[in-house]
């Protein structure tokens, strides 16, 4: 895949690697966190959530705007990963409040906002050499990927550290308690509660409890702290970016540096310059409404994986939730694509053939290991995206190759589009999973209400990932693109600040999710997306003129 690229790739590629497995560690579970430490309902969860997100991508604005200014990209975006550092250090302090941990969130957010664009803008300044400028749209494609290798592992690791804490503190992980432990503290002498909490404190301490006021706050305790030091993960791979950074900025191109050989910065006439952000302002308006709705992965469609979905499984689908086995799954379809690959030589596919015998033998012993019942922690839906970013990259890179090459590879507004139509078809597939579920509180009310299998979340997720694949780097490519020189670093940022403004309606989710019933809620999705892709259609010429 980074065969004729420039050798920055390579970095660009590692130090966001590390940097969004730390990212989506903490993404992975902080609704989780912010609802079992502090008690909050799903909508107040979700408006910080929403915000914090938001905040991320809206932040970006100042950081394009300070790297454009100052022309110094790569300073900024140290700054920015030494920022989101100290964001996560912070987050992994115990025994703090509410507002602390907003500090800290707003840190990370600070941070993110001065690294994620201008790092984008970066791999783009690599292809305006007319030498790699013909690789622009793969590029993005595999700078993408690195963003998901990271991601893959983040779930798991979270998970792990969580369940490892909690087990030392000589408990049990069981995610309903903590609601219930408040709803206790709430209404100490209510015996329906009480009955309840009996239950499951027996169950997850091995033993009876006599005293349950204090088995609340020492519940409590060890399952916030086991998040902390989830957060604290996260931290350690900011630190395997800063230190990749470091080594290797030399490789990233220096626009001061290069201005300044110049003498002159290019310069787009004003009608140009005008028709090229019209066109950026109008993608940006659309792209609003597919992060709105995509990034529902980590809110509602993770209070729908918690209170909606089977919480075990059999041996073969706990395949697909235990990391190595996972890991052992992919390595053996990318083995298999290498041996199937025409352009590979017979020494590359003998060895593809060695690894994927190997593959399935260890897939096969991962099954034998596994019970017949499986319980796992909801968030592990969480890495079911990156793991098909990365399948599936290679894939779409490909396909798109192969309708280059009879000039009918759609341009990248069209597969905005695209994307656009798809995201719909994902979400209709998890309406279908919905249809009988009960609201939100009758669910509640009854602990033994229905669930749906693991296969509605996955297969929903596998089709909002094809569309990922479709919209974002392609959109990013676009920006990159399409931007007039001296606005390369305010357009990513404006690129991110669409997805700040749709991260910001997220909370729209949530407020839906505890008051109709939940398949409502992916029918709005449904309605914005297929309408936001009827607009990008309707003024596809416009977008075409310019790219």
């Amino acid at each position: 895949m980074f065969k004729g690229h420039p050798k920055g790739l390579y970095v660009a590629f590692f130090a966001n690697l590390g940097e969004r497995f730390g990212f989506y560690t903490m993404m992975g579970i902080l609704v989780y966190y912010l609802t079992a430490k502090y008690g909050l309902s799903a909508t107040k969860a979700g408006m910080i959530y929403s915000v914090f997100y938001g905040s991320i991508y809206g932040l970006a604005l100042v950081g394009g705007f300070l790297a454009d200014r100052t022309k110094n990209y790569k300073g900024i975006i140290y700054i920015g990963l030494i920022t989101m550092l100290a964001g996560y250090v912070l987050m992994a302090i115990p025994g703090f409040g509410l507002i602390f941990t907003v500090l800290a969130l707003f840190v990370i957010a600070f941070g993110n906002g001065l690294f994620k664009g201008n790092l984008q803008a970066v791999v783009g300044q690599l292809y305006d050499d007319p030498k790699y400028s013909h690789l622009r749209d793969s590029a993005f494609s595999v700078f993408y990927m690195g963003i998901n290798v990271g991601a893959l592992f983040a779930p798991s690791a979270a998970a792990g550290i969580i369940n490892w804490f909690i087990k030392s503190k000589g408990f049990l992980r069981d995610d309903a308690l903590p609601a219930i432990i408040h709803k206790f503290q709430a209404t100490p002498s209510d015996t329906g509660i009480i009955s309840e909490l009996q239950t499951l404190a027996d169950k997850v301490s091995g033993a009876h409890v006599a005293d349950l006021s204090d088995f609340a706050t020492n519940y409590l305790s060890a399952y916030g702290s086991g998040f902390n030091y989830a957060f604290g993960v996260a931290g350690l791979t900011m630190i395997l970016s800063l230190v990749i950074y470091t080594i290797y900025k030399k490789l990233l191109p220096d626009v001061q540096k290069a201005d300044k050989e110049k003498g002159e910065v290019v310069e787009m006439s004003k009608a140009e310059t005008k028709q090229r952000l019209t066109a950026l302002f109008l993608v940006f308006g659309v792209v609003i409404f597919f992060w709105m709705a995509f990034h529902q992965n980590g809110l509602t469609m993770s209070f729908f994986a918690r209170d909606y979905t089977v919480t075990s499984v059999g041996p073969a689908t706990y395949l697909v939730f235990n990391i190595w086995s996972l890991l052992s799954i992919v390595i053996g379809i990318l083995a298999l694509s290498s041996i199937f690959n025409k352009g590979a030589s017979a020494k590359n596919k003998l060895i593809g053939a060695g690894v994927l015998a190997v593959s399935v033998f260890s897939t096969y012993y991962f099954y034998t290991q596994n019970p017949e019942v499986n319980a796992f922690s909801p968030e592990l839906f969480q890495h079911f995206n990156p793991t098909m970013i990365v399948l599936l990259t290679p894939i779409i890179v490909g396909i798109f190759a192969w309708l280059n090459k009879r000039g009918i590879e759609p341009s990248a507004p069209r597969k905005i589009g695209i994307g656009m139509i798809i995201t719909s078809v994902g979400f209709l597939i998890l309406l279908i999973g919905s249809l009988g579920l009960d609201p939100f509180n009758a669910m509640q009310a009854d602990p033994n209400h229905l669930r749906v299998g693991t296969g509605w979340l996955i297969s929903t997720y596998f089709t909002l990932t094809i569309a990922e694949l479709f919209l974002s780097p392609m959109g990013i490519s676009f920006v990159s693109k399409v931007s007039p020189p001296k606005y390369q670093g305010i357009m990513q940022g404006c690129w991110l600040g669409a997805t700040a403004v749709g991260n910001l309606f997220l909370g729209v989710g949530s407020y839906l999710y505890e008051r109709v019933a939940i398949w409502q809620v992916w029918t709005i999705f449904i309605i914005l997306c297929f309408i936001a892709a009827s607009f990008i259609f309707s003024i596809m010429k416009k977008l075409e003129k310019v790219s």
